[in-house]
């Protein structure tokens, strides 16, 4: 049978969610936690990567094992588990051919940035001094809904078959003592939000016009485009999928 997992993770200690040979990750952690519990080797396939250092608000993986008659009973087992960065909300069963990455629809993305240094977000979010024009910045983000090929945004040298990507909401919005980012799309490149939020940020602090993001896209050159913020402040939030592969 095939199990969704949902569930979220606080990436500091991570060098991303993939498997790589010398460096700890998500995908690890959860992996041996599940082969342990279930005395069998488990191999959970992500619905995406996030870099090293990035959050997951809601991640999705799958993977197949025999009836599990309590699915409840192990997400607990699982919890007391893992290490407290990595926390389980569910186990669902799904249909035999649903895939975890290629069955999602919608992926969002928050990016969090604070104006005043706080020993609270020092892990948490990105710090800018400098005044920002947030209008400025939400002109500039709507303008990422009219276009279709985001190679400038993209990391150089990055093996994909694409650069479209279907963007169907971006734009900022103040939360209290943050500043908060939202970017929701079929699907997303390779360090492309951190791309887009330093680039909007540039904007922001008078460094571009909100009319030159068109300028930047059409070049289709990373060089053109801002400096990626850092990894800390962005968090995977949610990953949409049809509603007939649950089989719940």
């Amino acid at each position: 049978m095939r199990y969704f997992i949902r569930f979220s993770y606080f990436g500091k200690a991570y060098h991303g969610w993939q498997n790589q040979p010398n460096a700890i990750t998500v995908q690890e952690v959860l992996e041996n936690a599940m082969s342990t519990l279930l005395r069998n080797k488990i191999e959970v396939v992500g619905a995406g990567r996030t870099d090293a250092g990035v959050h997951a608000k809601e991640m999705f993986a799958h993977f197949d094992f025999d009836l599990i008659p309590n699915r409840e009973e192990l997400a607990y087992r699982l919890n007391a588990f893992l290490p407290d960065d990595i926390s389980i909300q569910k186990i669902i069963p799904v249909t035999s051919d649903a895939h975890a990455r290629f069955d999602a629809i919608e992926r969002s993305y928050e990016y969090w940035v604070v104006q005043e240094k706080s020993p609270f977000y020092s892990d948490f979010a990105h710090f800018v001094k400098q005044p920002l024009n947030i209008e400025a910045m939400n002109r500039a983000a709507s303008f990422l809904l009219e276009h279709s090929d985001f190679e400038s945004f993209s990391k150089s040298n990055t093996d994909v078959k694409t650069f479209n990507c279907d963007i169907s909401l971006a734009g900022w919005k103040k939360e209290e003592d943050k500043l908060i980012f939202t970017i929701s799309a079929d699907r997303f490149l390779r360090n492309m939000v951190r791309a887009v939020v330093g680039t909007l940020l540039d904007v922001g602090t008078a460094k571009m016009k909100p009319e030159e993001i068109n300028s930047i896209i059409t070049s289709k050159n990373r060089g053109e485009a801002g400096v990626s913020v850092p990894a800390k402040g962005l968090y995977l939030t949610k990953v949409s999928y049809p509603k007939n592969i649950f089989n719940e």
